[in-house]
């Protein structure tokens, strides 16, 4: 079982077992994630994922990895390393993992929540129409992320996504 995974840079040749995590794909760019992933029996692996690193998340609680590319959103078992789904093409920048075990998903504009499954998001509603997000840290529940007013870049704004009760507010002014 997964517990812990990274970005790496491309390993030599049998430093780890190998698993390719590929769709083929004329869209597909030149470029690969490798990821080194940790079992609980600390045994090592390296999965390599089509497109370039943006980042990797794991739930414990809902037993998921996600691993995001520019090409791609992987959804991995956590017990196996098996790959569950993947959505093509994602426009997403964001990816972590609240302490509920739900992943938060954000592209330029817009926040979405997974739960179970990439095939179903729910979005996160937003008092602002927001640009250029950008996720910085966890603070128990709540998510602390940085963006601009959609139209209004001269607005820039400290934001709190709060995982307990769903919304998103204005924290300050930058």
């Amino acid at each position: 079982m997964i517990f812990k995974a990274e970005i790496i840079n491309q390993p030599y040749s049998g430093e780890y077992s190998e698993r390719i995590f590929d769709n083929e794909n004329s869209w597909n760019s030149q470029s690969w994630t490798f990821i080194k992933f940790t079992n609980d029996d600390y045994t090592e692996w390296c999965g390599h994922f089509r497109g370039f690193p943006r980042e990797v998340a794991i739930s414990i609680i809902r037993n998921i990895v996600l691993v995001l590319t520019t090409d791609y959103l992987f959804q991995l078992d956590r017990e196996t390393g098996n790959l569950m789904d993947y959505e093509d093409h994602p426009q997403y920048q964001n990816l972590t993992v609240a302490p509920n075990g739900d992943f938060i998903l954000a592209d330029n504009y817009d926040f979405e929540k997974v739960t179970t499954s990439i095939k179903q998001k729910s979005p996160i509603e937003s008092p602002i129409q927001m640009d250029l997000i950008e996720f910085k840290n966890w603070e128990k529940s709540k998510l602390e992320f940085t963006c601009n007013e959609l139209l209004n870049w001269d607005r820039h704004l400290i934001m709190i996504y709060n995982s307990e009760t769903n919304n998103i507010e204005i924290k300050n002014n930058q």
